[in-house]
């Protein structure tokens, strides 16, 4: 996995939407992360240093896997870059299809009178 700063790494995110418009998808993942280990964190701790927590975002489109670092100074920035390249990008999504609540309460009523009639067993005479 390459480990790019984010301006180059939303360059290439932009050009793994435009790679995968036709035919493909592209995953996102986001992790709160401080890029040290857990015994390097602990030592940190018992001599009282803080510890700075970074976003690890990574991103994949099967063939090829990017990720970054974001600190929290940079964070406010690279979220309104990200937001106008997701909106930019994800105009091949389709919308999804509504039903009337009216029809679905109408059909799912007949449906349990239905099954009603079906397993209803005739009584009987003795």
């Amino acid at each position: 996995m390459v480990r790019l700063q984010p301006d180059p790494f939303l360059n290439e995110l932009t050009s793994m939407f435009e790679r995968t418009t036709e035919h493909g998808s592209v995953w996102v993942t986001l992790k709160h992360s401080s890029d040290k280990s857990k015994a390097q964190r602990n030592k940190m701790k018992i001599a009282g240093e803080n510890i700075e927590f970074k976003c690890l975002i990574r991103a994949t489109d099967g063939k090829k896997n990017i990720s970054t670092m974001v600190g929290a100074k940079d964070h406010q920035r690279f979220q309104a870059s990200y937001a106008i390249l997701l909106k930019a990008r994800l105009t091949a999504l389709k919308k999804r299809e509504r039903k009337d609540k009216r029809k679905l309460a109408a059909d799912s009523d007949k449906k349990i009178e239905s099954s009603k009639k079906k397993f209803a067993t005739p009584k009987a005479s003795t």
